[in-house]
C-alpha cells in the first residue's frame, strides 16, 4: 500500500460536521455500481451497489468469504472490478486511482505494522511514508498518540501491546495524514469487548470531526453502532439500511423468547418439529439457557410451541414475544438467501436468467 503513491494532504472534513444526520439529498463520498469480481469460474463480488454519504459509518456485515474485502480492494483502487464502477471522492477510481490515496485512510483486516519497532518508530515511518515532515510529522504523531491514548507507551516495542492497543496503533497511522475517509477491513476481529468499545470510541471522534468511515465487521454490536448497514453474502447485496430499518423491513416474522427447563432438549424438538413441518418456525436458536424462535404468527403458536415441549418432557415456561435483535435479522436473511441460492441452482438456465 505504501509504494502506491500516498502523500500528505489537508483534512478537509471540517470539525463543524457534528453528528451524521441521514440526508439523501447529500452528494456520496462512494457511489458504488454493478461492481462484479470474478476469478475464473468464482464471483466473489456480484453486482453490488451503494452509496455512501459523507460524515456516516457505514456498516458492511457479513460472514467470512462473503465478498466483504474483495469489494474494499476494488473501492479503493487496489484490485480492478471485472466489471461495474466505483467513484470515491468524486473521482473514477479505475481511471485515476493514483488521486483518492492522498485522501483517504486504510486499516487492512491483517495487523500491518511493524513489531520490532516501537509505537513512535512506526508513527514515524508511516507519517514520513505519507509525505509528512518537521513539525508536521511531529503534530501528527502527538495528535495521534492522544486520540489513541498511546501516550507513555510511545516507546514500547508493537509486539509487546496487546490486541487492543495494537488496533489503536494501526488506526492512528491510517490517519496520521488526516484523510476526509477511512477504510476499516474487519478492524477488531479477535480484540476483546472492551478494547472493542474503546476502538468505537474512537472512531466517534473521527465522525465528530467530519470524517467518513467504511467499516467492515461480523460482530452484531458493533453493526447497531453504524448509521447505514449493508448485508452482503456469497458476494452480492441482501439487506441495505439503518439497523432499525433493516430489522423493520427485513425481518418477516415475530419473535418469541422462552427459558425452558432443558434449553438443548427443546431446541432438538423444536428444530424436529419444525422439519417435519408440524410448526411453522423460522429459525430455532439457542442462546446460554434461553431458546429464541422466530415464527409468522407468534400469539397462534404459543399453545403449539407449548405444548410440543411437554410432549418431550421439557417444561417450557412463559413464551414472550420480544423485539428482533440485529442478529436475528442477519441470521434470517442469510438463511433465506441460502433458499434462494439453492432454489436458483435447481433451475434451468433459461429461467433462472429471466428470474434475475
Amino acid at each position: 500500500w505504501l509504494a502506491l503513491g500516498w502523500s500528505s494532504a489537508p483534512f478537509r472534513g471540517g470539525s463543524s460536521a457534528g453528528p451524521w444526520i441521514e440526508d439523501m439529498t447529500l452528494e456520496p463520498v462512494i457511489q458504488v455500481r454493478n461492481l462484479t469480481k470474478r476469478f475464473g469460474d468464482f464471483t466473489a463480488v456480484d453486482g453490488i451497489s451503494f452509496d455512501i454519504l459523507p460524515g456516516e459509518i457505514f456498516g458492511f456485515l457479513g460472514p467470512n468469504g462473503s465478498g466483504k474485502t474483495t469489494t474494499i480492494r476494488m473501492t479503493l483502487g487496489l484490485l480492478q472490478p471485472t466489471e461495474g464502477s466505483v467513484e470515491v471522492l468524486g473521482i473514477r477510481v479505475s481511471e485515476h486511482p493514483e488521486a483518492i490515496r492522498p485522501r483517504v485512510g486504510y486499516m487492512s483486516q491483517r495487523f500491518s505494522l511493524y513489531n520490532d519497532l516501537t509505537v513512535l518508530q512506526n508513527l514515524r515511518f508511516y507519517g514520513r511514508a505519507y509525505g509528512l515532515s518537521g513539525s508536521g510529522l511531529q503534530s501528527a504523531i502527538d495528535r495521534a498518540l492522544s486520540m489513541a491514548g498511546l501516550q507513555g507507551r510511545q516507546h514500547s516495542r508493537t509486539s509487546e501491546l496487546s490486541g487492543g492497543w495494537r488496533q489503536r496503533l494501526a488506526l492512528s497511522t491510517a490517519i496520521l495524514h488526516r484523510p476526509e475517509l477511512v477504510f476499516l477491513d474487519e478492524p477488531t476481529a479477535g480484540v476483546d469487548p472492551v478494547s472493542r468499545r474503546a476502538f468505537w470510541d474512537l472512531l466517534y471522534q473521527l465522525i465528530a470531526e467530519g470524517v467518513t468511515v467504511f467499516v467492515t465487521t461480523h460482530y452484531m454490536d458493533e453493526a447497531e453502532h453504524c448509521n447505514r448497514l449493508a448485508f452482503i453474502q456469497h458476494g452480492h447485496r441482501i439487506a441495505m439500511g439503518s439497523p432499525s430499518q433493516i430489522k423493520e423491513e427485513t425481518m418477516s416474522g415475530q419473535v418469541l423468547e422462552c427459558s425452558p427447563s432443558d434449553a438443548v432438549k427443546a431446541v432438538r424438538v423444536l428444530r424436529e418439529r419444525r422439519e417435519a413441518g408440524d410448526l411453522p418456525l423460522q429459525q430455532v436458536e439457542l442462546y446460554g439457557s434461553v431458546v429464541r424462535m422466530v415464527t409468522p404468527h407468534a400469539e397462534s403458536q404459543r399453545g403449539a410451541i407449548h405444548e410440543a415441549l411437554k410432549a418431550a418432557g421439557v417444561e417450557s415456561g412463559e413464551l414472550s414475544a420480544i423485539e428482533p435483535s440485529l442478529e436475528d435479522v442477519f441470521i434470517a436473511s442469510m438463511r433465506r438467501d441460502e433458499a434462494r441460492q439453492s432454489s436458483l441452482s435447481k433451475t434451468p438456465n433459461d429461467i433462472r436468467r429471466r428470474s434475475t
